[in-house]
């Protein structure tokens, strides 16, 4: 019930099929109220036809080939000495670093998202929650 707008633009991007693919992927995944964080119209202008090459990069800026549970995430932070780039399916970087326990991505814009919930195990990888939308440049 926290992903209704995520599943929306999931769909509206044609990605569905492509995410119950075989995988496995690592998804980031959004909160509605990270959605909500987006300046007003953003999501509703997002979900609009037109807006679909538009919005299936940012959806697959949140998506990592593989399957890469919390603890491979911090493993990968702690042998990178604090960070980790990470390749998206759409080709972009995402970088995760820790602050204290809490593993932290950084956009292309220097934009910051927390994952608030790991390991949420699906058949084709694992999904992560996260409380801000990312944003590829």
């Amino acid at each position: 019930k926290d992903h209704t707008t995520l599943v929306a633009a999931v769909t509206a991007a044609d990605l569905v099929t492509t995410l119950k693919g075989k995988g496995p992927f690592t998804v980031f995944a959004p909160t509605n109220t990270a959605f909500g964080k987006l300046p007003a119209g953003t999501v509703e202008s997002l979900l609009k036809p037109e807006s679909k090459a538009t919005l299936t990069g940012i959806l697959t800026y949140h998506v990592v080939a593989g399957n890469l549970d919390a603890a491979a995430v911090v493993a990968a932070i702690k042998k990178g000495k604090g960070k980790v780039e990470l390749t998206t399916v759409n080709g972009a970087k995402l970088t995760a670093s820790l602050n204290g326990d809490k593993v932290i991505l950084t956009d292309a814009k220097g934009g910051k998202a927390t994952v608030t919930a790991t390991d949420l195990k699906g058949s084709n990888g694992v999904v992560h929650v996260i409380d801000t939308v990312l944003m590829p440049k």
